[in-house]
């Protein structure tokens, strides 16, 4: 786990249980070969995202649907191109992703409206459409918090002082 809060085993199990079930028949893992932020890959991205609406949810006792808090975040850049290459991505990325997302997610998945919408909304302000649930603004929230802390690379300065710490 790179996030800076602590971990919650709880909230670990409950996201790694959930993405175990979702890799048969989905592409999830090839974001594992995409560079989302610093050196964080799409895949891990995702997962700390989703982790880190959890322990909101939790810290903040907004009562919320778990599954679609989870998979929504799971599947919330489920675009499976690598965003750094000019030649694969789209032009205007940013903004066009989560509807490239929300189709990627849609061809490979059941998904329920609270998921829709974290997915196709998770770029307010820069769709000009915000979240309509509560899933949806906690998603929205992480995934600007996790970019932030990836794209400077904390994630890195962390495991560095844990393992110092530890060794």
């Amino acid at each position: 786990m790179n996030m800076l809060l602590p971990l919650n085993m709880g909230q670990f199990r409950s996201v790694v249980t959930m993405l175990a079930g979702m890799y048969a028949g989905s592409r999830l893992l090839d974001n594992i070969g995409f560079v989302q932020h610093g050196s964080t890959n799409l895949h891990e991205h995702c997962k700390n995202v989703a982790l880190l609406s959890l322990d909101i949810a939790d810290r903040f006792h907004i009562t919320v649907d778990r599954r679609s808090l989870i998979r929504g975040a799971l599947l919330h850049d489920y675009y499976l191109y690598d965003w750094h290459d000019k030649n694969a991505r789209p032009h205007l990325h940013g903004f066009v992703h989560p509807s490239i997302a929300l189709k990627n997610a849609r061809r490979d998945f059941d998904l329920n409206d609270i998921e829709a919408d974290i997915i196709v909304h998770h770029m307010f302000p820069l769709t000009f459409f915000p979240p309509m649930s509560r899933e949806g603004w906690i998603v929205t929230i992480a995934d600007k918090l996790c970019s932030l802390y990836e794209t400077f690379r904390l994630n890195e300065h962390h495991v560095r002082r844990r393992r110092r710490v530890l060794a």
